[in-house]
């Protein structure tokens, strides 16, 4: 059985929704709510608001994939960039 790989990551200033949206952008399929599966790989996104200050707060979206090393490494990094581009 292959090797699989749990990586957690968290992004501000992002709602689940587009979140949903990369990950079907890079190849997988929404399966319920709050899970995306592609070939070798699944993301499970949760969402919570966190303060950033005396008056300011945001949403911050836990992304956790789960999958072959290989496949998660560049899987992340692009979900990355596209989160960066759009949230802080």
């Amino acid at each position: 059985m292959a090797t699989r790989t749990r990586v957690e990551r968290s992004f501000r200033g992002i709602s689940e929704r587009l979140a949903i949206r990369y990950l079907t952008n890079l190849g997988g399929e929404r399966v319920d709510e709050e899970t995306v599966e592609g070939d070798d790989w699944t993301a499970a996104i949760s969402s919570d608001t966190v303060d950033v200050g005396p008056t300011l707060s945001l949403t911050e979206v836990t992304v956790v994939f789960e999958g072959d090393p290989e496949t998660l490494e560049p899987l992340v990094e692009d979900f990355a960039q596209k989160a960066m581009r759009a949230g802080g």
